[in-house]
C-alpha cells in the first residue's frame, strides 16, 4: 500500500498545496488543490474519492476533475462521503450554479460521479483494503479513515480536534502503525485553534497520552506561513515521538 501526498498544507502558495492523497493510483483521499497536480492520464486512473468534510481546500479537485474527465472514462467514480458532506456538495457545489452536476451527467443512468453514502466505523472493502471511516470532532462533521492492508494499518484523521471519542475509537483498533494527523496553527494561536477546531503542538501532545498504540506520526495542515514555529514547537510538545512534517510530494508506505 502506498500513499502519494498530493497535497497537504493548510492552504495555497508557491509549492503549497491543500489536502490530497493519492493511494496505489485509483483512489483519492480528500481532494484538495493537490489534484491539480496529476496528469490527465493519471486522474483517468482514480476510481474511488474518500472526502472526510466538505470544506473547500477538501473537495475543490473533484469538482475541476470532473470536468476534466468528462467524456473520458466509461464508468462512474464513486464518491464516499457522510451523508452530510454529501448534502452539503449536491447543495452548494454541484448544484448547477457554482458547478455543474456530475452526478447527472451525463446522464442519471451513467453519470460520472456517484455518490456512495458511508455509516460510520463500518467498513468498506476497495480490492484489497479494507476501509474504516470514523467520527472526529470539527466545525462542520466529518470523519478520518483506517485503511487495513496486509502488511499494515494507517489512519488518517483528516481536520479534527481534542475530543476523546477519537483517541476512544484508535484504542480499539488491534494494530496502528501510522497515524497522519493535523497541527494547522503554532501555540500562541491556541484560540484561534479552539474556535476553528485544529490542534497546536502542546495541545497534540498532550491529548496523544491517551493513545494507547505508538505509531509513527505523519503531521499535516500547517498554516502557510507558520511551518518553522511549528516544527520548532513539536521538538518539545512530541519529544520522544517518532514523527515527520509532511510535505508534498512525499511517500507513505505500508510494505
Amino acid at each position: 500500500m502506498r500513499i502519494k501526498v498530493l497535497g497537504c498544507s493548510g492552504g495555497v502558495g508557491p509549492g503549497l498545496r491543500t489536502t490530497s492523497l493519492l493511494l496505489d493510483d485509483e483512489i483519492l483521499i480528500d481532494a484538495g488543490t493537490g489534484v491539480g497536480d496529476l496528469t490527465l492520464a493519471q486522474q483517468q486512473r482514480i476510481r474511488h474519492v474518500l472526502l472526510t468534510h466538505a470544506h473547500l481546500d477538501h473537495v475543490c479537485g473533484l469538482a475541476f476533475m470532473a470536468d476534466n474527465l468528462f467524456d473520458l472514462i466509461e464508468a462512474p467514480i464513486g464518491v464516499h462521503a457522510s451523508r452530510e458532506t454529501l448534502q452539503t456538495l449536491r447543495q452548494h457545489i454541484f448544484n448547477w450554479e457554482i458547478w455543474p452536476d456530475f452526478s447527472r451527467l451525463p446522464d442519471e443512468e451513467s453519470p460520472l460521479l456517484r455518490w456512495h453514502e458511508l455509516a460510520m466505523e463500518e467498513v468498506i472493502e476497495l480490492g484489497e483494503r479494507r476501509i474504516t471511516p470514523f467520527r472526529v470532532l470539527h466545525t462542520v462533521p466529518a470523519n478520518g479513515y483506517v485503511i487495513d492492508g496486509r502488511h499494515g494499518t494507517f489512519a488518517f484523521t483528516g481536520d479534527t480536534y481534542a475530543d476523546d471519542v477519537l483517541w476512544t475509537f484508535l484504542n480499539r483498533l488491534p494494530r496502528l502503525d501510522k497515524l497522519m494527523i493535523e497541527i494547522a496553527f503554532p501555540d500562541h494561536e491556541a484560540a484561534l485553534g479552539h474556535a476553528s477546531k485544529h490542534f497546536t503542538p502542546a495541545l497534540l501532545g498532550g491529548e496523544l497520552r491517551k493513545l494507547d498504540h505508538r505509531p509513527k506520526l505523519y503531521l499535516t495542515h500547517h498554516k502557510p506561513g507558520t511551518e518553522a514555529q511549528i516544527e520548532r514547537e513539536c521538538r518539545q510538545a512530541l519529544r520522544g515521538y517518532d514523527y515527520v512534517h509532511l510535505k508534498r510530494g512525499d511517500t507513505i508506505s505500508l510494505s
